[in-house]
């Protein structure tokens, strides 16, 4: 007696169904990848506590004590005290890039009392966009072999400059 091995009707339609859930699962861990990472840089910030900060009324002790140290404090002096928070979203493996920001700036004038306090966002973040993979330069533009060999003949020539002893 001989036996068919074709697929029955039935067998052909419960294998499709898996196979589309096999694919599916398959590419569940690479679409994991594809989503939004959020990210927090420097200090936490809080409206009501910034709002405490009051110039002629707190001092470098009051605003430690309210804000904590700050994040970074002044390039040629230390009479100005920066606290710096910035969120950022990132989606796979592009650049993070700024969402938004807070600068506060805290100034004391010589006594230590609070003389200014100034806030900034992201609309001081300058775009810096790089022209291609140079750098664009005033002066002669040389290929690589006259870089390389440019100067054979020229070192201690006359009229070349300091070079060889008179």
């Amino acid at each position: 007696m001989m036996t068919s091995k074709a697929p029955t009707p039935r067998a052909t339609r419960f294998s499709r169904p898996r196979a589309a859930w096999l694919v599916a699962l398959a590419a569940l861990p690479l679409l994991a990848g594809c989503g939004q990472l959020r990210g927090h840089q420097g200090f936490i910030y809080d409206q009501t506590l910034a709002g405490q900060i009051l110039p002629g009324v707190d001092n470098r002790q009051s605003v430690e004590r309210t804000l904590g140290r700050p994040t970074f404090t002044g390039q040629f002096s230390d009479s100005e005290w920066y606290y710096f928070a910035r969120d950022t979203r990132q989606l796979a493996f592009a650049n993070p890039r700024p969402t938004a920001q807070q600068v506060m700036r805290v100034k004391f004038d010589a006594a230590g009392n609070v003389a200014a306090v100034d806030f900034t966002g992201l609309d001081q973040v300058a775009k810096i966009d790089p022209e291609g993979d140079k750098t664009p330069t005033l002066g002669r533009k040389r290929t690589f072999f006259q870089d390389l060999f440019g100067n054979i003949g020229a070192v201690g020539a006359p009229g070349a400059g300091a070079g060889a002893p008179q």
